[in-house]
Parts: C-alpha cells; structure tokens; sequence
C-alpha cells in the first residue's frame, strides 16, 4: 500500500525532463507532492511534455554546477524531499568526453548535497548512482563491495556515491543512495540503447543491430520499477535512521544476455521476420561484460519488491513506443 508521506511535501527532481526523472514525477504528483524540476535544457521530446506533466510542475532552468543556484532553489521552494538524478548517462559520451561528465555528475552532485545541508529544510536526499559504480568484479554485486569503477561513467558515479556517504558521515545529511539496474521504458529517447533501439528498428521493418556479440550480461527492470524504488528509499530516509548513509541495490536478478533480450522484444512484438544482426565486435569500448546486483538488502531493510517481469515490462514499453512512433509518422 502506497502511504501519504510525500503529500503536500516539496519535492525537487534534477534531471527532470529524462525518462526515469518523468516517470518519478509522475508518481510523486500521484501522490500529492509539489514538485520542482532543475533541467539546463528544455526537452520537446521528454515524456514530461508528452504527458503533459510539465505544466504541473515549477521548472527551474539552469545546471547543477552551480552551487549558487543549487542553494537558492532549497532555500525558495523550502525543498523537502531531493532526487537527485541529473546527470550525463549515455556511457559512449563519457568516454568521449570525460571532464564534461565529471563536472556534471561528480561536482553536480556535491553541490546538491553542499545545499541540502545548508537548508533547513532538508528531510531526505536520494542519490541516483549506478550499478556501474561497482566496476568488474565478482557478480551478483552486494552493498558490502567496493566501488570499483574504472572508465569515466563509472568513476564519476563512484564518486558521486562516496561524496554522498560522506556527507552522512560527517554532516549527519539525511541522504541515502540508489544503484539501480539498467532502467527501460517508454519515453527513453537514446536510440542507442538496446530497448528502445531494437523497438524502433522493428517498427521500421529494419533487422535490429546488436553491435557486440550478443553475450553481454545484464539485468533490466521497469522505469515504474525504478521510480518505485525512488519514493520508497527517500521515505525510508526519513522514518529509518538506519538506512542514513547507505547505498542501496535495486533490479529483478534475472540477467539477460543482449541477444536473448533483442530476441524477447522481436517474439514480443511479433516480428519473428527480423532476426537481429550480430555485428560480433566482441567487448565494447568502457563497457564490462557481465553485471548485474543482488538485493536482499533492499528487500530485508526496505520491503522492496520489483513488479514487473521483464515480458511485463517490455509488452507496456513496445506499446508505448509503437504508439508514439505511429503517431509521431503522423
């Protein structure tokens, strides 16, 4: 059962015109809160916009890097709840550019904490890390690991995720961190990515092109999974001193390789016709082979249970896409 803590609270999402900040706005105005959004940009193609859930939030223009600005929305909008997800995500514009991604997700992110601890209003602060942050090591991956990260994405993540630790230690910040699976859905317009692009490709009678060689292991859950996932730590941070400070895992633990999730989605949508073209590269530039978490301690300490299985979650996401692509053809 959904409880009331987030009603008539002030809530502040970063990030907020990406597809998993969308879909947790969307739930947290479900549940009565005030949101405000922090974007640098305005995205016409956001989910936010196309569920018009723009025009029920205050939006705040400007970046994360700046500490000025990060202080005076806490203090103007008296910001209860912090969900911190702003950040750059897209693994190969990392490596690309690293120092942009270390200021935006590591500086960012200090900034954020710096103004939620200088408010008095503060009363909970999630962090968005990264099951990346874990680097290559022993599989599933559990809380009581190190943080490993070697290639941009996953350093600048693994930083942001020991900053955040830090301000619990030392500030008494009543902040908590998320590392999450990888996240699907409609309304993800990184037509890189695996999902949306092999439902695209589908859809537009092309063969979908799987660029390594299909083994590539990870585990996908829900963006409602996610946004669940979200709500339930920041409430816990407020009534669950002990969960202060620590780093969460959430996903399904049921890793996927690449080739059988891109042969799930063409049996899904019924395009048995398009077998997925195997380019064979082998590993990929900053990318580990095999990951995924285990997440006994969100179950045990938080009562988290993901909802959607991945043919749950695919058949809602291919139906999103199809009718957004059918529409968008006009």
């Amino acid at each position: 059962m959904e409880s009331d803590m987030l009603k008539d609270k002030n809530a502040l999402v970063t990030g907020c015109y990406g597809f998993v900040a969308s879909r947790l706005i969307k739930e947290l105005l479900d549940r009565g809160a005030r949101v405000v959004g922090l974007t640098e940009d305005i995205e016409p193609f956001s989910a936010l916009v196309l569920d018009k859930l723009d025009d029920r939030i205050c939006i705040v223009r400007g970046s994360i890097t700046d500490v000025q600005l990060m202080e005076r929305i806490f203090s103007q909008y008296e910001i209860q709840f912090c969900f911190h997800l702003a950040a750059q995500t897209v693994e190969r514009t990392c490596t690309a550019s690293p120092l942009t991604t270390f200021e935006t997700n590591t500086r960012g992110t200090w900034n954020v904490l710096e103004a939620a601890r200088r408010s008095k209003f503060t009363e909970s602060v999630v962090i968005a890390s990264s099951d990346k942050a874990y680097g290559e090591q022993e599989i599933p991956y559990r809380e009581t690991q190190s943080l490993l990260g070697r290639y941009p994405y996953d350093v600048a993540k693994a930083c942001a995720d020991l900053i955040a630790q830090s301000y619990f230690h030392t500030f008494e910040l009543p902040v908590a961190v998320l590392r999450c699976a990888n996240i699907y859905g409609g309304g993800d317009f990184h037509w890189s990515r695996i999902v949306p692009g092999t439902i695209r490709s589908l859809f537009e009678d092309k063969r979908p092109v799987i660029r390594s060689d299909g083994s590539p292991l990870r585990d996908y859950m829900y963006v409602a999974d996610a946004a669940n996932a979200y709500i339930t730590l920041a409430e816990a941070v407020c009534s669950k001193p002990e969960v202060r400070g620590e780093g969460f895992n959430f996903g399904m633990e049921k890793p996927i390789s690449v080739l059988d999730l891109v042969n799930l989605i063409v049996t899904l949508s019924d395009r048995k016709d398009l077998e997925p073209e195997v380019l064979g590269k082998g590993r990929m530039e900053a990318e580990i082979d095999k990951q995924y978490l285990c997440c006994d301690k969100a179950r045990e300490m938080l009562g988290w249970q993901g909802r959607y299985d991945i043919e749950t979650g695919l058949r809602e996401t291919i139906t999103w896409y199809t009718d957004y692509l059918t529409q968008s053809r006009g």
